[in-house]
């Protein structure tokens, strides 16, 4: 891998995580009918940071393309996209699902209650795959795209499926 391509699978890391730390942190927050401010916060920067940890130990670009491959789907093709993101899915979201309720549990023991931890985290894991497989299959070729011409790569990413390929 060259040093081009370890930059944008970072920056793509980077907006990834980010963005789906945000939106699972909202999710689960607002699910768990206990909303606050500082929960959601908290929840959003320690997701975040378990993001940015995963991404930069796992090539998920890299390690989503061999079983594409195999399967004789086309780079870019809604087959692909629809594998890539279940695989990226499968990846992160239960890591950070399993964080978040473990977080969860912890407060609401400081504050004198209980979360009965396994329903919690199965409800929270399946609602959390449902919403980061979509979350990563829209917006993974949104930013790919905003990433590649940043770093001057010009057009979309081989194989789109696009006709200007």
């Amino acid at each position: 891998m060259n040093d081009k391509e370890k930059k944008i699978g970072m920056q793509m890391n980077m907006y990834m995580g980010i963005t789906l730390s945000i939106c699972l942190s909202l999710v689960g927050n607002l699910t768990s009918g206990h909303f606050t401010p500082i929960g959601f916060l908290i929840s959003a920067v320690v997701s975040s940071v378990i993001s940015l940890i995963i991404g930069s130990i796992i090539p998920i670009g890299k390690v989503s393309e061999a079983p594409c491959e195999k399967c004789g789907l086309k780079r870019g093709s809604l087959g692909a996209r629809c594998l890539s993101s279940l695989i990226s899915d499968c990846i992160y979201t239960p890591i950070i699902t399993l964080a978040m309720v473990f977080l969860a549990s912890k407060m609401a023991a400081r504050m004198g209650g209980t979360l009965p931890f396994l329903p919690a985290f199965i409800k929270s894991l399946i609602i959390s795959m449902i919403v980061g497989f979509v979350l990563v299959f829209i917006f993974t070729p949104f930013y790919l795209r905003i990433v590649m011409k940043a770093n001057g790569v010009e057009g979309p990413p081989a194989g789109s499926g696009r006709k200007d390929d």
